[in-house]
Parts: structure tokens; sequence; C-alpha cells
């Protein structure tokens, strides 16, 4: 029993399912109880949110400047685009779709205050800058590191990236199911649960489709430059798919992407420099998952939604996701800045869009790693089969 473990996924849904269970039956008292620890939570994400986009953004910036070269700068405006590309289609696609399976009559605002549940006490932990600011400073100190010769404060800022996927990994993570079971007691306490989980599925089954449609359409551009069929491709990719619904990591599927990247022709040199880089910069599957996650919560909130907000928060996302760390869920724990401050999620908001994320994570990053196989061939044809020069 020692070596018994339950991934992420699992624990989520076990979370979501006896949520709805408890909660109709559970009386006001011991819901409170879970309003209470949901209320700190909240108040502990809103302060560490910042903490992890300087911890992981800023040595992402620097160590990308640190190895600049013609094919570092190609193959991450080839990812961006690809990031680009995936947001918008979740965004045009959600627009013309969602609207027409998702009623907008959820007040997921009322949840944390449902029938009267008040917590026993709260605790405010303001956090110490605001998203933006957290982004800026990134920035400034990425790249100022970037150029700098001394090695003292780089490996502060590697000590601190530790420290906060620490954090996520032995704080955050671990009492996530916590905080998604209380979300959905209180739902279901208050009577919004069936048609919170509605709206749930229809998004899941639509996001899977666009998932399958954007690796189609990626393999189709890698296979016109290389001129070769992209079905026959895509399958020898496969292997780096499954590998990764199991891993739920695009790093720990490193190993079986580059040796398929290889076997559909790209020179050892590439494949060995391209794919572990994208691993860390491509997330157009995470992309897709959050921006429609995003846009149906939205519907369903009745909020108010533009091309123009979406766009910016797109072009943001693409940024922000060169942050996300190699742990299950680490792409949206980067985006809830950005998610708060452009889009105005509050709390309960955001606890759903953690939920259903996750509840897709293993299909995002199997998304993520096999696109890598896709940009790996077009840097290989654009670079000419030149030997990666040492830099």
């Amino acid at each position: 029993m020692k070596n018994l473990h339950i991934g992420l996924l699992p624990r989520i849904l076990i979370a979501i399912v006896l949520g709805v269970i408890f909660g109709n039956f559970f009386p006001a008292l011991l819901v409170r109880i879970f309003v209470t620890f949901n209320g700190i939570f909240s108040e502990f994400l809103n302060f560490i949110i910042p903490l992890i986009i300087v911890g992981l953004v800023t040595p992402a910036i620097f160590e990308i400047g640190n190895r600049a070269g013609k094919m570092l700068v190609i193959t991450a405006v080839i990812a961006y685009v690809a990031t680009l590309i995936s947001g918008f289609l979740a965004y045009f696609t959600g627009v013309t779709i969602f609207p027409r399976i998702i009623e907008s009559n959820v007040a997921i605002e009322t949840i944390s205050q449902a029938q009267g549940v008040t917590p026993f006490f709260s605790v405010g932990i303001p956090p110490l800058m605001n998203v933006m600011t957290a982004l800026v400073l990134s920035f400034t100190l990425g790249l100022g590191l970037a150029g700098l010769s001394s090695d003292a404060l780089k490996r502060v800022a590697l000590d601190f990236k530790e420290i906060i996927v620490r954090t996520i990994e032995v704080v955050i993570l671990p009492l996530l199911p916590f905080y998604i079971f209380g979300i959905f007691l209180n739902m279901t306490h208050s009577g919004q649960v069936y048609s919170v989980l509605l709206v749930f599925v229809k998004i899941i089954g639509i996001i899977f489709l666009l998932h399958i449609f954007l690796l189609i359409f990626q393999y189709s551009v890698a296979g016109m430059v290389v001129k070769r069929n992209p079905f026959k491709l895509l399958y020898k990719m496969l292997p780096a798919y499954f590998t990764a619904l199991g891993t739920q990591s695009s790093a720990a599927t490193i190993p079986v992407t580059l040796e398929q990247t290889k076997k559909n022709g790209v020179s050892e040199n590439i494949a060995g420099f391209v794919i572990p880089l994208c691993a860390t910069i491509h997330l157009s599957g995470s992309t897709l998952k959050i921006v429609s996650c995003a846009l149906a919560l939205m519907i369903m909130q009745g909020m108010s939604y533009d091309f123009q907000l979406f766009a910016g928060f797109i072009f943001m996302l693409g940024i922000t996701m060169v942050a996300a760390p190699g742990v299950p869920g680490g792409a949206i724990m980067a985006a809830l800045g950005i998610l708060n401050s452009m889009l105005g999620f509050d709390d309960s908001a955001q606890a759903l869009m953690i939920a259903l994320y996750i509840a897709m994570d293993s299909f995002g990053t199997a998304c993520n790693v096999t696109g890598d196989g896709a940009i790996a061939l077009i840097m290989d044809k654009i670079m000419n089969k030149t030997p990666l020069k040492r830099i």
C-alpha cells in the first residue's frame, strides 16, 4: 500500500464526485467548514500567483537568452505562432458553438455564499504585487540576467524557482482536490452543480475534437513544408501521444518524442535541440484548453467578452505559457494571474478553470508533445540539415 500512488487527475475526479454526493445531505455546518478552508486557500493562491510568475518566468527568459542563436529564435517564433493559432482557433470555435449549447444562467460568484453559508473566519493574505507588475519584473530581471557574466543572481533565481516548483508540488497540488471538493460541495448544496457539470461534459467533448483538428492542421503544414504525407508523419508520433497521456508531463515524454521525431527523418542534432526546447515553450494544446474553458465559463456567467479582449489575453497567454513548470496542472497555475487581471475571473471561476483544465490535462499535454514533432520537421527543413553549432 505504501507504493500506491493516485495521480492528480483521479484525485480531482474523486473530489468532484464526492462533492456532488455529499453536497446532497451535508448540513450547513459541515459545508461551512469547507467554505472556510476554500476562503483561506483562495487567499493563498492570490498571494502565490505573482510569485509563481516571477519564480518561473525569470529563469525561463534568461535561460533562453543564454542560448541565443538563429535556431533558437526561429524555433521560439514558430512555437509562439503555433500557440497563437491554437488560441484563436479555440476562440472562434467557441464563439460559434458555445452560445448554442451553454445557458447563461449560472452565477458562479454566488457559490462562495451559497444559501447564506459563510466562512467561520477569513484570513487576508494580500499579494506582494499585482500580476502585471510581476510579469514586467520577470521580463526585466530575465533579460538583465541573460546579459550578466556573473552567475550569483542567476543561482538565486534558480533557487527561487525551485522553491516555487516545490510549493506547487508539495502544497498547492495536494490541497487542490480538497479545494475542488469544497467548490462542488457548495455548488451541490446551492442546487447549481448539475447545470455546471452539464457544461463540463459539453466543453470537454468539443475541446477533445479541437485537439485532434489542431494536430492534423499542424502536421498538414509540416507535411507541405517537407513535402511528405502528413498522416504518416502524425502516425509515427502516436507513441509520444500515448506516453504523454500517461505521464501528463511534456518533460517526462521527451525521450519518446525525441525518438519518434528522429524516425520521421529529422536529423539527430536538430531533434536534440528542438524537442527539449519545445517541451518548455510550445504549449498549443494547453492554450487551446485554457481559452476554450475561459470563454465557456464567461458565457455561462453572462460576462461580457469580445475579440479585442480575447486577442490581448491570447497574446499574453502565449508568453505566460513559457513559465509552465513540468508538473501536472502547471500551465493553468501560471495562467491564473492573467485570468484574473485580464478576464476578471474571481476565486470561484478560477477554481472551476482548474477543475476543467486538469480534467483534460492528459489530452492537452499529448497535443503539446505531438505538435513538437511537427515543429521539429519544419525546423529541419529550414536549417537545411545544417549541423547544430555550439552556442
